[in-house]
């Protein structure tokens, strides 16, 4: 009896012993990124961008933040900030379906008083009618961290991110990140400006047109369409379309007086010489290139490239 007892006791020490081991399990500290990496899920289920980040740009001492990324956990949700690329956010739980989603791409920076204050990032997840979106604050601090999150209104956030990067007074300054000619721009804007022959309102027009060319500010797509209509408005012959309808148009002319001509017993002379006869020089046109009806350098003042300068508001 007493060898029974020390066997059952030998098998409840054991079956405690289980107990105790399973009890020390690790926890597992990284989300459940479900909608991440989940290998269970067909791709088109995982993080997927709807758009490629812009390129980058802006200060290029700051260009060094491309390709790392940085983190901050708020509440049961992981923040990560990868700058010049994306912000995305990652629900902190064991639930099968925790959240993991885009909070933004890189988009453009939003520019103050002539000065870099913070990164857009556009285009995120799906969020009932509109995509999410995240503006990132930059400002001065010991560390490059993320040092706070918050949601003003419904899927648009707010991020703080600190380095030393933006502690200088001039290093997020527009100006000297432009190009000298798009500088020759800005002062003659100020200049027109000092001159009283544009409104503020114009000035900051003029200055949003400069940062759009420099790459900083995204145009609208309505926008880069209507420019790309102006610029072909101010070519000529930019289509075989119309050097077909000019041709026809001169070709009807040219009959018109030549019947005027015959009309009153008057004799002209036809120059057959291939660089006197004007209809082969027509014809010349109409079956040119299209690189060469596009403008040459002969034609460089009719395509108004400095146009802007001249214009008042």
């Amino acid at each position: 009896m007493a060898a029974w007892a020390l066997v059952l006791l030998a098998l409840l020490n054991a079956g405690f012993g289980l107990f105790t081991s399973a009890g020390k399990m690790k926890i597992v500290e990284e989300p459940n990124t479900f909608g991440l990496n989940n290998p269970f899920l067909p791709q088109t289920n995982r993080l997927l961008p709807k758009m490629a980040p812009s390129p980058i740009s802006g200060p290029a001492h700051l260009f060094r933040l491309a390709g790392k990324c940085f983190s901050f956990v708020e509440s049961t949700y992981k923040y990560e900030f990868c700058p010049f690329n994306n912000v995305t956010q990652h629900e902190q739980t064991f639930r099968w379906n925790a959240y993991s989603g885009i909070l933004g791409i890189w988009h453009e920076w939003e520019i103050y008083n002539n000065t870099f204050v913070g990164m857009w990032m556009r285009e995120g997840d799906s969020c009932e009618t509109k995509n999410r979106e995240t503006k990132v604050l930059l400002i001065c601090g010991k560390n490059n961290k993320l040092a706070h999150v918050s949601e003003p209104s419904t899927c648009v956030y707010s991020l703080t991110f600190e380095t030393p990067l933006a502690c200088h007074p001039h290093s997020l300054l527009v100006y000297p990140t432009l190009t000298e000619a798009l500088r020759r721009k800005w002062d003659e804007a100020e200049q027109s400006l000092y001159d009283e022959l544009i409104t503020e309102q114009g000035y900051k027009k003029l200055l949003k047109e400069i940062f759009e060319e420099a790459g900083l500010l995204r145009a609208t797509e309505e926008k880069e369409i209507e420019k790309k209509n102006k610029k072909l408005k101010s070519l000529e012959f930019e289509t075989v379309e119309k050097c077909n309808k000019e041709y026809k148009k001169l070709s009807k002319e040219i009959k018109r007086l030549k019947d005027l001509l015959t009309q009153h017993g008057v004799v002209y002379e036809r120059n057959t010489a291939e660089n006197t006869s004007a209809e082969h020089v027509i014809h010349k046109v109409v079956t040119a290139k299209p690189s060469v009806l596009n403008g040459s350098k002969a034609n460089e003042h009719l395509r108004g490239d400095t146009g802007i300068w001249n214009d008042t508001f």
